[in-house]
Order: structure tokens, then sequence, then C-alpha cells
């Protein structure tokens, strides 16, 4: 279990940092135009899936409220 979670983690890892720099690439203002706005809706999303996959690591589904 620990080898295929070690091979599937780290394919997987890689395609997130792969699209993390194609996203990247968007940032070139002589090629595309954004508002500051929209950037931060971005990073806003990316944020809050991390933390959501952090809390699945910890054990923990987020899905519930709690005090």
């Amino acid at each position: 279990k620990a080898e295929r979670f070690k091979r599937i983690a780290s394919r997987r890892t890689q395609a997130v940092l792969d699209s993390l720099s194609k996203l990247g690439k968007c940032s070139l203002k002589g090629t595309y135009s954004y508002k500051d706005e929209e950037v931060k809706r971005i990073f806003m999303a990316i944020e809050q899936e991390v933390t959501r996959v952090k809390m699945l690591f910890a054990g923990k589904s987020g899905d519930t409220f709690t005090l």
C-alpha cells in the first residue's frame, strides 16, 4: 500500500505542480489581460482546495460544522 501511495501521489503531485506552472504563464501581461480581482479569485479557489485536501489527510472531512 505504501509503495502504491508513493507512486500515485508522486504522479498526481507532479501533475498539480505542472498545472500551476502553466497557470503562471497566464501572468504575462504582454499576452494576457486580467484584473487583480480575477487573480484573487483564482488563488482563493486554489487555496480553498488545498485546505480541503489537507483536512482529508488529517482525517477531517471538513463537511460538518462544529463549534
